[in-house]
């Protein structure tokens, strides 16, 4: 089948990477791709927050399955648009996107079915608000409301800094969320959705302060190691039964069942896992060391899923671990430069392990340009993740680029749990 996969960053190319490997595949197309997905896929200049031009290339070019990476075109209604269209698609209804599109949804929807959450208050005026993290003790969270390309939660732990995010929040629109501040070790917890069957994926973990030591300001993710030692099998167990299950069975007992990947942000307490958030698509860049641990058709995957069979549908995964280094335009997630050029990749290539999946990237008159903020993500796979982390470094050494910045400290958490460790 022609198959055509919606999005521009560093897990699209991961997808794009692990799609163009299956036996169902005709031809793979990318709206709009980035210079990594171009060398395993046609790349089409769509715009895609135009859904009907989006129909229109699905229909001239016998496209059978539409991926939708990003949250944005979700929450927008793509999926829809293409059901409406007669287009099967991966990715949830705009009614199920909201798990990931609204913060007060999904914490009302928390508190409603009992899953454990972080105990909290929305707020639709910015006065109450600013009244609310005046009387309340600190470290309080507070969250925009809306989309926020995973940069639009503050961790307050003073009152000038809790009233500048609530500024911030209501400037951007919409409500605010104000939650008690869980203290626990953070988790990234993947599974594929039909409507009714849920299928685990691989564990991950994630980076998402800008710098070493887990300091500066949040970002959409500086790196991401596979598994997650963290996660015992007893706490995937409690996950599914305590929170992943309970969020599938509120979503189909409101007519707006999900399917696709419902992604979890999780926090492991004293007590157990509680919920931080919701997302509605993979993960970036977890989904990167997913798919380099991935054995099984991703394709074949996200079809049982769209077909809603995953009940009779399994995974493989690959034994070791993968570990992934994001490449950053200096200044992220602030203000950044664009069009800075980055130097032949293939030394870094050349590391034994280790794949490149392109972020921020374009080609110009041969030369290799950053686009964005998270510009390139260097992947490795080895039996451990020390060893991952190893190679994927000697990677990152290799990349000519003096205008990006990376943190040298991915996978600390789990090389500290691996054996022999100090």
């Amino acid at each position: 089948m022609n198959v055509l996969l919606i999005g521009s960053g560093g897990r699209e190319h991961a997808l794009a990477w692990a799609l163009s490997a299956s036996p169902l595949l005709s031809k793979l197309y990318c709206a709009p791709g980035n210079a990594g997905i171009a060398e395993v896929a046609t790349c089409v200049g769509l715009d895609i927050t135009d859904h009907g031009a989006i129909v229109r290339f699905c229909r001239g070019a016998d496209i059978a399955f539409v991926v939708i990476g990003p949250e944005a075109p979700l929450v927008a209604g793509l999926a829809d648009d293409l059901s409406a269209a007669g287009i099967k698609a991966f990715g949830p209804s705009k009614a199920a996107a909201r798990l990931e599109g609204s913060k007060g949804f999904t914490k009302d929807l928390a508190r409603d079915w009992q899953i454990p959450t972080a105990a909290y208050r929305r707020f639709a005026e910015r006065g109450a608000a600013l009244a609310y993290v005046e009387a309340h003790a600190l470290p309080v969270v507070i969250k925009a409301d809306g989309l926020a390309a995973g940069k639009g939660v503050t961790v307050a732990e003073d009152r000038d800094t809790a009233r500048a995010a609530v500024a911030a929040a209501f400037a951007a629109g919409g409500e605010v969320v104000i939650e008690e501040c869980l203290v626990g070790e953070e988790v990234s917890f993947f599974a594929l959705v039909d409507g009714s069957h849920v299928l685990p994926l691989a564990t991950a973990q994630d980076h998402k302060r800008a710098f070493d030591g887990d300091r500066g300001p949040n970002t959409g993710g500086m790196g991401a190691y596979s598994p997650a030692p963290v996660m015992t099998q007893a706490l995937i167990d409690r996950t599914i039964e305590e929170i992943i299950r309970p969020t599938v069975r509120a979503m189909a007992e409101r007519a707006t069942p999900f399917k696709g990947v419902l992604f979890a942000g999780l926090m492991i307490t004293t007590a157990g896992p509680k919920l931080i958030e919701y997302n509605v698509r993979f993960g970036d860049p977890e989904c990167q060391v997913l798919m380099l641990r991935l054995k099984s058709d991703l394709l074949a995957a996200l079809l049982a899923t769209s077909d809603g069979v995953l009940g009779n549908f399994d995974l493989r995964w690959h034994e070791d671990a993968a570990l992934c280094v994001v490449l950053a335009t200096r200044g992220y997630p602030d203000a950044y430069p664009r069009g800075t050029a980055i130097g032949d990749l293939a030394a870094a290539a050349a590391v034994t392990g280790v794949t490149l999946f392109h972020a921020g990237t374009a080609r110009v008159d041969d030369r290799l340009i950053a686009t964005g903020g998270r510009v390139l993500n260097v992947t490795a796979r080895a039996p451990t993740v020390a060893e991952a982390r190893a190679r994927a470094y000697q990677a990152v050494a290799n990349i000519d680029w003096p205008e990006g910045f990376y943190r040298s400290d991915i996978g600390w958490r789990a090389m500290a749990r691996e054996p022999g460790a100090p």
